[in-house]
């Protein structure tokens, strides 16, 4: 569908969601401009693997030109169809397996596992000018014509007829928009790191860490997650897609490199679990790699050669926000999209995934506007009604799991290994239980 009708729409903010929505708009010739706050990919740290199920893969491939979805299967990892969960001493507990389930179907329908830095190198690879770094959008006004002026830290502006705010969780946008909505803390922590894999390296490691993700479930009161990210070396004639760019010299180190293979984990518990004597914030990464290895030092040898052989320089506090669901609001111009107000906790995996979904429809609801097919304010009320519905489900999902991944209830957590082990032995059961693993 191509638009026909002259349409100017702002996104504030360069991320998955807005850089997704904007490669939809430039498609259907909608006039689009992103304003980005980063100067550098290095700003933030954004150089972890994220899960792309079978829902984001089908708006990457209608959103992006034929060759950026191309580029985004030759750079995603191997493995991602699979997934297992085991014990602190590695005993397994249950291995999902959507092919053997029957959940994929196409190479459209399926999970992949890719690097957020080559995400974003393939999400802006045709964009060019249609992306304004060091343009941070602090606010907006709304004019007399009902367009919206956009106001940057710098002092400038820029006005179009549309503002979609998805410049994240903390987002300026939302704060003024509804400043009822809120971000808060969940109480738990996570520290991550990567095992940068080499040929020495890999040795070291048990198969079961290269395979596919894995999940250790603990009696009490932690979690961990550990996912390999694997891939075919990136093309260097292949405008840089997967490679690095200029920027990761600024940090030098595995933490911002995108060319190295390794194994992601994340370790996961209630702030008040961690040593009560230490502020978290104020550790060093040698610091919370020593603390991650000393709450871990009764598991297995397995995953004490993957926590210890750890990059310390890659290790990294992240601690875990959610948004408040906040009820329907009246309709303006002005929206928002993804992080900016669903933010949600990374225990499911989806986070991108829902951002790309609401890139995919807020996109085709304006394309419909600026092809005259519908107003502008009922298609953005259109997009909210359904957002919101779905955004703040998956919002009230992730938590759940997060807090179950946390959690101290050890009689619930052994129940909860107990079910796992009797539908791994039952392959009948294990199906009906799990038949829309990897359809989400």
């Amino acid at each position: 569908m191509s638009a026909n009708k002259s349409l100017r729409v702002i996104v504030a903010g360069g991320g998955i969601g807005g850089l997704a929505l904007a490669n939809g708009l430039r498609k259907a010739g909608v006039d689009v401009a992103v304003y980005e706050r980063d100067r550098h990919r290095t700003d933030r740290v954004q150089g972890f693997r994220i899960h792309i199920n079978p829902s984001g893969s089908r708006a990457l491939r209608e959103l992006l030109p034929e060759t950026g979805y191309r580029a985004f299967i030759a750079s995603s990892g191997k493995g991602a169809t699979r997934f297992g969960f085991v014990t602190e001493q590695m005993k397994d507990l249950l291995n999902l397996d959507s092919e053997a389930s029957g959940g994929e179907r196409d190479e459209v329908d399926r999970n992949y596992g890719i690097s957020r830095i080559t995400l974003r190198q393939i999400l802006l690879a045709d964009l060019g000018a249609v992306v304004h770094y060091d343009k941070a959008v602090t606010g907006y006004t709304e004019l007399p014509d009902g367009r919206i002026e956009a106001r940057f830290a710098d002092g400038g502006s820029t006005v179009g007829d549309v503002l979609v705010g998805a410049d994240g969780g903390t987002s300026r946008i939302r704060a003024q928009r509804l400043p009822q909505a809120q971000r808060v803390e969940t109480g738990i922590v996570t520290v991550a790191g990567k095992f940068t894999l080499t040929d020495d390296s890999r040795r070291r490691l048990t198969p079961k860490f290269l395979a596919s993700p894995l999940a250790v479930m603990p009696p009490k009161g932690c979690g961990m997650f550990i996912a390999p990210h694997e891939f075919d070396r990136p093309d260097p004639q292949h405008s840089g897609i997967g490679g690095n760019d200029g920027a990761a010299a600024l940090v030098p180190g595995a933490l911002f490199d995108n060319t190295q293979p390794y194994v992601f984990w994340a370790y996961a518990a209630k702030r008040g679990d961690y040593p009560g004597d230490v502020e978290l914030e104020s550790l060093d990464p040698t610091q919370l790699h020593d603390m991650v290895n000393r709450l871990t030092a009764r598991w297995a040898p397995e995953l004490r050669e993957l926590i210890g052989g750890s990059d310390t320089g890659t290790v990294t506090l992240i601690p875990i926000r959610t948004s408040v669901p906040v009820p329907p609001w009246e309709t303006t111009n002005v929206t928002l999209l993804g992080d900016a107000i669903h933010s949600m906790t990374p225990f499911r995996g989806i986070g991108a995934n829902v951002a790309l979904r609401d890139a995919q429809l807020l996109c085709a609801k304006l394309v419909a506007a600026a092809g005259g097919e519908q107003p502008l304010r009922a298609a953005i009320h259109d997009y909210e009604a359904q957002m919101i519905e779905y955004g703040f489900a998956a919002v009230r999902d992730s938590l759940t799991a997060a807090e179950q991944t946390v959690s101290d209830n050890s009689v619930g957590r052994a129940i909860g290994r107990t079910v796992f082990r009797v539908a791994e032995a039952v392959p009948p059961l294990k199906r009906k239980m799990f038949a829309g693993f990897g359809s989400e």
